[in-house]
């Protein structure tokens, strides 16, 4: 059981309150953070060194993690993080989900300090150059507790071994690391052309959780495009 206390406000734009004991930190991508009390110190690295920041960079993250550590002495300090767009916020505890959790690019929020935030490739190159936003993913590891963000409405799902579920690539928000995937072509021209899918999917093979999400960012910023009359 985590060690840290927490609390989750709001009903669709959902944000997350953690009173941090002395000497506790998280970890977060930059721009999560709305507010923290005194004795909350900031720390901005790259989390394992320039290759990490690069390879989180390249999976749509930011080069940089900030670490929040509570300094106050022997007082908890509670610090504000919050997703930037609707959505859910979902409390993990990693070490139930066998210490590993696979996370869409945009689905990270925070986590205990120790936890290591790394991008994670598909075995097949061709499938992350043309996968989609889904194919992108990081992984989570450790042992205590980490916060990911699901846009719109959170499902969660459980696999049986074999089980098999396809995903619009978008939409996965995160997974335990027994699951298997793959990136796979959506077949048929007219589907191609005319289902307003996407050329590809994302095939979860169980056992294990899964969590996701009906609104993805991508797909909210591309609905409010299409609203903004054109300027020609």
């Amino acid at each position: 059981m985590s060690t840290y206390d927490y609390n989750i406000e709001g009903s669709d734009l959902q944000m997350v309150e953690v009173s941090l004991k002395p000497g506790q930190g998280l970890c977060a991508e930059a721009g999560a953070m709305i507010y923290m009390e005194n004795g909350i110190t900031m720390s901005t690295g790259t989390g394992g060194g320039l290759f990490s920041g690069f390879k989180r960079m390249l999976g749509g993250g930011g080069f940089f993690l900030t670490t929040f550590t509570n300094e106050a002495g022997n007082n908890n300090a509670k610090i504000g993080f919050a997703a930037p767009y609707p959505g859910k916020v979902i409390p993990i505890e990693l070490s139930e989900h066998g210490g590993q959790l696979m996370a869409h690019k945009d689905s990270f929020l925070c986590a205990s300090s120790d936890t290591k935030v790394e991008i994670a490739f598909t075995k097949k190159f061709t499938a992350g150059l043309f996968g989609g936003d889904g194919f992108i993913l990081q992984r989570l590891t450790g042992n205590n507790l980490a916060f990911v963000h699901a846009g719109g409405t959170l499902i969660k799902k459980e696999l049986k071994a074999g089980e098999v579920l396809r995903v619009d690539t978008g939409c996965l928000a995160g997974f335990e690391a027994s699951v298997q995937y793959e990136i796979m072509f959506v077949k048929g021209v007219s589907n191609i052309l005319f289902g307003g899918e996407g050329l590809f999917f994302i095939k979860l093979t169980g056992p294990g959780k899964i969590y996701l999400q009906s609104m993805p960012f991508a797909k909210l910023a591309h609905h409010i495009a299409m609203t903004i009359p054109s300027s020609k």
